[in-house]
């Protein structure tokens, strides 16, 4: 089973898409160096970070987890 951090690498990922992710993290309100963090599974995000990342996105806090795979 994936940890959160892993499924939350791997959605935003998914979200980002083809866009670099230094122009990503500029549309989200975080630095490019945080997001690559994110992605590669190794930023401890905190609830704030959370927040901001759900507010960029229009999103709930579930819709940045997938659920875990079986």
């Amino acid at each position: 089973m994936k940890t959160l951090e892993e499924r939350l690498a791997a959605r935003l990922k998914e979200l980002r898409g083809e866009e670099s992710q230094r122009s990503y993290a500029k549309k989200l309100g975080i630095s490019h160096v945080a997001l690559n963090q994110m992605e590669q599974g190794q930023e401890n995000v905190t609830l704030r970070t959370l927040g901001i990342l759900c507010r960029a996105l229009r999103c709930d806090i579930a819709d940045l987890f997938p659920p875990p795979e079986k």
